[in-house]
């Protein structure tokens, strides 16, 4: 199926049920709640912002097919989520989100990027692969209730943003 182009938005508040609605869609066992996306979106505007949250919006139709978060703290970034309808795979969404994920954590001054992804997901990690997302690590039993082990992951900003240079740019 060919995909249209998606515009990514940043998340706000009306967004989150239609985001819940994929989350559970996507992630039936380990979803997470309003509550968590509220929380997250709580600290995403502002001049303390540590959040940013995004969402991709087909263009013919409004919907969103897509959305993605990152957590900062000093010098450190942690993509919290990354979600794609599946009639969107292998379009180039993914990726779009992650470099506008990676673009803010430039802009929070983070100096590395960690991310948990399940083991059994292999389209992602060869996603994050691609970015020069590297193994550190595991977390056994983290997502719950399957008690799926998860792949730690390590991007060094500084790298990325030598490899890549101004690839980050989106908007």
């Amino acid at each position: 199926m060919t995909t249209p182009t998606a515009v990514l938005r940043e998340m706000r508040w009306w967004d989150i049920d239609p985001v819940l609605a994929l989350e559970s869609e996507l992630f039936p066992d380990d979803a997470w709640s309003a509550g968590m996306f509220w929380s997250e979106l709580a600290h995403s505007r502002g001049a303390g912002a540590t959040r940013r949250y995004v969402v991709a919006e087909d263009p013919a139709d409004g919907r969103i097919v897509g959305y993605a978060g990152l957590a900062a703290a000093g010098d450190l970034a942690d993509v919290q989520t990354i979600g794609v309808t599946r009639d969107h795979w292998g379009g180039g969404l993914g990726a779009a989100l992650l470099t506008d994920l990676l673009k803010h954590a430039t802009a929070f001054e983070c100096a590395e990027v960690l991310l948990e992804v399940r083991v059994d997901n292999t389209r992602a990690q060869k996603l994050y692969e691609r970015f020069g997302f590297e193994p550190i690590g595991f977390r056994r039993g983290y997502y719950q209730p399957g008690n799926i082990d998860a792949l730690v992951m390590r991007l060094r900003v500084q790298e990325h943003v030598q490899e890549h240079g101004q690839e980050t740019e989106t908007d």
